[in-house]
């Protein structure tokens, strides 16, 4: 028998299995991928990305970029992955998402101490899985089922709101004469993403046509409840005409070497894969239905002929209500034996998840062992994420994205451009006297 079963083979739940293992802990890591798929999940591979292919910017002086600093330190198998597949996009880390999953599904199936178990969960028990410790990181896309349960061991009804994914194009298929390569501010001609640009009378016919396109109305009993970092480009265009123009197409620091002036707006396309075929539409998630995506989408100058290898669509994501129903170290408070990891557990974002996903494994990984779980320094990124969930008022919870507001105020009044290397500084002093108390070992 199993002395840890994860319930979900996402990030976090890949990231939970491995934390585990190297604990020396046995896994059995429960996947219902190929015997069912989401609306969302076309790949039998763990960890699958269905959004964007971006895990944002690897800056360790940004917050996000701090989280991925120290999931690197802590031995993060999503960290290796997303190092050895990414892709050329600016300051961020975006990878390749088939070699992604493909590097993380290997090491996972590999693994002598973690047994993939292809079939659906659709109840949890209130001893766990067996009756052993167990981590639910079923990810966004919680089935009916097993929310139903869920809500049944927290004693709260779930929430959910709803996230959005971008279309994808092939580069092959875009009008380079029309398109132009770079990155804000920097030369014409250099930088990772490709620009779409629009004059004023093509921005308005385009927002007027987004606005009258036929969208994918939401069932009786569901209500949008969008996420603000990943609103679709719809429902932006809905709150004014310029929304988009200061939003997603915002065309600040860029030139159209065609007039040599700054465009009214732009679309800028960002590479998805490391031979550079495919392109993603930078903010450009929607709930339009599929044929109004490529009418609407080709009136993009440089796209008019575009071939979508992936179009937009929408997907419900489940979440506990955090304060209510978890502690610090990620157990339900009514059942200590059960964890909570990723998305579902009440954050928000690819790295966020995995952070989770890292802080759940090990804890589990401590319990099977007879150790007391930790929790980290609120001074570091997981911790600040951690407080977040923890302790926010009940009344407003929502997601959030690691970011330092999220983090205890520094001692000292600094200029804006040095606070994000104080935050990093101290936080990852904080995170080497934490990896420092009796961890699994790292490899």
């Amino acid at each position: 028998m199993p002395e840890i079963n994860i319930i979900g083979g996402g990030l976090a739940g890949s990231e939970a299995a491995w934390q585990a293992a190297r604990a020396g802990v046995a896994v059995s890591l429960h996947e219902m991928k190929p015997e069912r798929y989401s609306p969302a999940h076309k790949s039998p591979q763990l960890a699958e990305l269905v959004c964007s292919n971006s895990l944002r910017s690897d800056a360790v002086n940004s917050a996000v970029g701090l989280l991925k600093e120290e999931m690197r330190r802590a031995g993060s198998l999503i960290m290796q992955a997303a190092d050895a597949s990414r892709v050329p996009a600016g300051k961020a880390l975006a990878v390749d998402r088939s070699r992604f999953s493909d590097f993380i599904t290997r090491a996972i199936s590999d693994n002598p101490l973690i047994e993939i178990k292809r079939k659906e969960v659709t109840s949890i028990p209130p001893g766990g899985l067996d009756e052993t410790i167990t981590i639910v990181a079923t990810g966004p896309l919680t089935s009916d089922s097993l929310s139903k349960s869920l809500a049944q061991l927290t004693g709260e009804e779930y929430l959910y709101f709803y996230d959005a994914i971008a279309p994808v194009v092939l580069a092959e298929s875009l009008d380079m004469t029309k398109v132009f390569r770079q990155s804000r501010y920097e030369p014409p001609g250099q930088g990772d993403y490709l620009n779409c640009p629009m004059n004023r009378q093509q921005y308005e016919r385009f927002v007027e046509e987004m606005l009258a396109g036929e969208k994918v109305p939401l069932r009786q009993f569901e209500k949008a409840a969008y996420f603000e970092g990943c609103l679709p480009v719809e429902v932006m265009a809905e709150r004014g005409i310029d929304t988009l123009r200061y939003g997603p197409m915002k065309p600040v620091g860029l030139t159209d070497p065609a007039t040599g002036e700054t465009p009214h707006a732009v679309v800028q396309l960002r590479q998805e894969d490391i031979d550079s075929t495919m392109y993603n539409m930078v903010g450009f998630q929607t709930k339009l239905k599929w044929n109004e995506q490529e009418r609407i989408f080709r009136m993009i100058p440089g796209l008019e002929n575009a071939e979508f290898v992936r179009l937009g669509s929408i997907h419900r994501n489940t979440f506990v209500c955090a304060p209510k129903v978890i502690k610090p170290t990620l157990q339900l408070k009514k059942h200590p034996g059960i964890l909570l990891a990723g998305q579902v557990s009440g954050v928000e974002g690819y790295v966020e998840s995995t952070a989770m996903g890292w802080l759940a494994g090990v804890n589990a990984a401590r319990l099977a062992l007879g150790l007391e779980p930790l929790v980290p320094p609120p001074e570091t990124a997981h911790g600040a994420l951690i407080s977040h969930i923890t302790n926010m008022e009940t009344k407003n919870f929502q997601p959030m994205n690691v970011n330092f507001g999220l983090f205890p105020r520094l001692g000292k009044r600094l200029p804006k451009r040095k606070r994000g290397e104080a935050y990093a500084d101290r936080a990852l002093k904080q995170w080497e006297i934490f990896q420092g108390k009796p961890f699994p070992p790292a490899e």
